[in-house]
């Protein structure tokens, strides 16, 4: 007679009177082989608990970066903007929305008395934006501004046909202000206004987060606010303080990494190392930075908006804010590598607990080096897209590859892409280098999400009556 094997076998179930299923997360009674265990492997978190001795080694690192982090933010606050007189230039006029009230269609001629006559050679851009003029249609559109201390107040804009942009009745724009001006030209229209797309775009973008990400997604939300305000209301208004826009940068760049990795991922081992190894890539982006910047002779003028922060702003090292747009332009995508390169870490500890340090690099370098290839694709490209007019220009130029790169303004974006490019490649082995020192340290017990076999010890063998089959090694 077969006696019932201890423990009892749950009310739902008949016993067996097979042979029973011993293997990893396939057992009944407590321990490591319990049925329940599976649903724990997933990575919600660090695969098994990090040993407090390793906790403290990561604390005595991260705890002092994050006061010297503190502190920074606290000796450096600019406390807002400094004011200016507006030089009514670019982006430094008075703006107002308007809204397009009526839009007529008349001969360019009757609305340019006083543009001279073409002479019918269409051969040169000039020439053809004169017989354009002289024989196309214009719009003249009655603008009426709706904010303001002029709301009510209306103007004429006169809209070429060549212009690249043609208003219709009922469109919202924005429009200067230059009080200075005789009464009739004091306003004219700079750009259409488009907030309203914008703002349904990001709602669109906001929702795809949540509802892919959810929780993890709501996080991500918040640490992206938090960044533009890091960046809204202290680096940006730091460096026109005139603190060293270098420092400014890093102690920025710092307090985003470590409210948006935390947040997102977690007061976790995990998550510390990642830190981690983007404090070093950003430390070797920095230093990188400095030396070509400096051995290149960037200046970090070569266009009207940079020339008039320096024009409004003399002390202001637009070199340094060079480095410092390398340096935040960096983070993002550094935080991405990391956490990555982290997480594949201890998931492949999780798997196999037995192997070693330099069995978890090789495989997470393994994994590393596909992401690099991504990641410097990418960012090549990216770059490569927002200068595309640049580079359409030199093109028509016909400027031949070496002038093109040594002129300063595409040498500044060829400077920008490999040191960033650099620290991404160098944040693939650190990371995974300090995972795999940290995971293979770990001298804890695995915890209940971790199947006996993976452990290297046998799990219980239960206590059987009667006639059984040895389990399997």
């Amino acid at each position: 007679m077969t006696t019932t094997p201890p423990p009892p076998p749950p009310p739902s179930q008949a016993p067996r009177s097979g042979p029973p299923s011993e293997g990893p997360g396939h057992g009944h009674g407590p321990g490591p082989g319990h049925a329940h265990s599976h649903g724990h492997t997933h990575s919600h978190g660090p695969a098994a608990p990090v040993s407090q001795h390793l906790r403290k080694v990561i604390a005595a690192v991260l705890i002092p970066f994050a006061t010297a982090v503190v502190v920074g933010l606290f000796v450096l606050w600019p406390g807002g903007t400094p004011s200016h007189e507006r030089t009514g230039v670019g982006f430094d006029r008075q703006t107002q929305s308007a809204t397009v009230a009526k839009v007529q269609e008349l001969p360019c001629k009757d609305l340019n008395p006083s543009q001279p006559q073409p002479n019918g050679d269409t051969s040169t851009p000039e020439g053809q934006t004169a017989q354009s003029r002289a024989e196309g249609i214009c719009k003249k559109a009655l603008i009426e501004v709706t904010g303001g201390d002029d709301k009510g107040r209306t103007f004429t804009e006169i809209i070429q046909p060549d212009s690249p942009r043609q208003l219709h009745k009922g469109q919202e724009v924005v429009v200067a202000y230059e009080p200075k001006a005789p009464e009739g030209l004091q306003y004219s229209v700079t750009d259409v206004n488009r907030k309203f797309p914008m703002a349904l775009l990001a709602g669109i973008f906001a929702l795809a987060v949540v509802v892919v990400g959810r929780l993890r997604g709501v996080m991500a939300l918040v640490a992206l606010t938090i960044s533009f305000l890091v960046l809204t209301f202290f680096i940006l208004p730091a460096i026109l303080q005139g603190s060293n826009p270098l420092v400014v940068a890093v102690v920025g760049a710092s307090a985003i990494m470590l409210v948006a990795l935390y947040l997102c991922h977690g007061l976790t081992a995990r998550t510390s190392v990642a830190v981690l190894g983007t404090l070093i890539s950003l430390l070797l982006i920095g230093l990188l930075g400095s030396l070509f910047i400096g051995w290149a002779a960037l200046t970090g003028n070569t266009d009207d908006n940079t020339g008039l922060i320096h024009g409004l702003y003399p002390s202001i090292d637009m070199s340094g804010l060079l480095l410092a747009g390398v340096i935040i332009g960096s983070l993002g995508v550094l935080d991405d590598v990391t956490v990555t390169q982290t997480s594949a870490v201890w998931e492949l500890h999780q798997a196999n607990p037995t192997m070693g340090r330099r069995g978890l690099y090789r495989a997470g370098i393994r994994i590393g080096r596909d992401h690099i290839a991504s990641v410097v694709n990418t960012l090549v490209l990216a770059y490569a897209g927002a200068a595309l007019p640049l580079l359409l220009l030199f093109s028509i130029a016909q400027s031949s590859v070496g002038t093109v790169a040594n002129s300063e303004l595409v040498a500044e974006e060829i400077v920008r892409t490999l040191i960033g490019s650099i620290g991404l490649v160098a944040s693939v082995p650190v990371t995974t280098a300090l995972a795999a020192l940290v995971v293979s340290a770990d001298r804890t017990t695995p915890g209940p999400g971790v199947p006996a076999a993976n452990t290297g010890t046998p799990a219980p063998r239960s206590s059987r009556g009667g006639k059984g089959r040895r389990r399997k090694a």
